[in-house]
């Protein structure tokens, strides 16, 4: 088959994946009629748990997928979800006393954990970026800039000493009025740093996504926060190119210290994938392209050995995204070909083709891992769902 033929073909597979697969799982099976919101947890057995605490980064993430359906498809039911999301991140996880959001919430949507995770908060700002770019709804973008605001004002940290940037960076996780807190972990597999290369990450799509939307904007009362918005994109994209990126290995650091020293030499070939095309798409709303082609090129060929590796679902439905992204920039069929690989291998291992959705990830014998959830605090539309929303839109 050749290229052409081999690519309608995928995009139409792309479209068929998200809306006979992916969101009629969470369409159907997610929405929590009887406590509003969305449902906390499904586990690898098909089981609900409604009594499950509900994670803002779910919600944030679901928010994300039906807005992006919605601007995609211009489907009613879609647009009712993505409200549905953000009518509930605003009036139960967004802080009102102190901004921010809450980490988590009761299955009845009173606060649990109301800590204050920059990752959880930069979600908020994506999704709801995106359901502005859907509906131009003023208080989903005037809800996310109060949102950049605490971040920016909590979160970032700025080097003590004049001239020095070794500081310069975006604090893990604060308490709920914005103290220092003992443990920032972004969850119990993650080490205890100030900074980590997952929160900038996403800060730094989150941030993406607004800019994107603020660039259309003409109100005289934002443009100080579209100034910003540009800036600290650019300081983002100036750590991932000369804190994170580790030019000896051509992997991402994950794990630093205040003054970005890193605490190990762990890398995560998943994320340096994402990263590949997360920064050059940050460089693309910038409207400059040619300073982060290299490092993009230099994280995707890092990421080619390890990530055919991993079992997770998210690394694969990233390899797809990050490969045809580079097969795009430079038209080297080998990236076509790993591309390929790993969507052959989620149809193949990862998709649950009886109930929806996709399986956590596969076990060493080949069969779909059930021990855990098939949707829940970190099992979510995003990474999947954006995975054929890219396809469709790029191909």
């Amino acid at each position: 088959m050749g290229n052409k033929s081999y690519i309608v073909n995928l995009r139409a597979s792309a479209q068929a994946m998200l809306e006979t697969n992916i969101l009629p799982f969470w369409s159907t099976r997610m929405v929590d009629h009887q406590q509003g919101g969305f449902y906390g947890r499904i586990d690898g057995h098909n089981t609900l748990h409604p009594d499950a605490e509900k994670g803002a980064v779910l919600n944030a993430r679901i928010l994300w997928t039906f807005s992006a359906a919605t601007r995609l498809f211009h489907k009613m039911p879609y647009r009712i979800l993505a409200t549905r999301a953000k009518d509930y991140l605003i009036t139960r996880f967004v802080d009102r006393e102190y901004g921010g959001v809450y980490w988590s919430l009761n299955a009845d949507g009173t606060p649990l954990d109301t800590k204050k995770q920059t990752y959880a908060i930069a979600f908020a700002i994506y999704g709801l970026a995106e359901y502005y770019r859907a509906t131009n709804d003023p208080e989903a973008l005037l809800t996310a800039i109060r949102l950049f605001d605490d971040i920016e004002t909590h979160a970032f940290h700025v080097s003590p000493l004049e001239g020095e940037s070794e500081g310069v960076g975006y604090v893990e996780a604060l308490t709920r009025d914005w103290q220092p807190i003992a443990d920032m972990r972004l969850s119990d597999k993650d080490e205890n740093a100030v900074f980590t290369m997952n929160t900038h990450l996403h800060v730094l799509e989150a941030y993406t996504n607004l800019y994107r939307v603020l660039k259309n904007v003409q109100r005289d009362d934002i443009q100080g926060t579209k100034e910003r918005v540009e800036r600290q994109l650019r300081t983002l994209i100036d750590i991932f190119a000369n804190r994170i990126f580790d030019p000896s290995t051509g992997h991402l650091m994950l794990f630093f210290d205040e003054n970005w020293q890193p605490s190990n030499t762990h890398t995560s070939p998943g994320h340096d994938i994402e990263a590949a095309w997360l920064l050059r798409e940050a460089q693309a709303v910038l409207e400059e392209n040619e300073e982060v082609n290299q490092l993009s090129r230099r994280l995707a060929i890092a990421a080619r050995d390890g990530i055919m590796k991993e079992t997770q679902w998210w690394c694969y439905a990233e390899a797809v995204v990050g490969y045809i992204d580079q097969w795009q920039d430079i038209p080297d069929p080998h990236y076509l070909n790993l591309a390929n690989a790993a969507w052959d291998f989620i149809v193949d291992h990862l998709v649950d083709h009886e109930h929806g959705e996709w399986y956590w990830s596969v076990l060493p014998d080949g069969t779909p891992d059930r021990s855990n959830d098939k949707a829940g605090f970190w099992k979510c539309p995003y990474h999947n769902s954006r995975m054929c929303i890219e396809l469709i839109e790029r191909l």
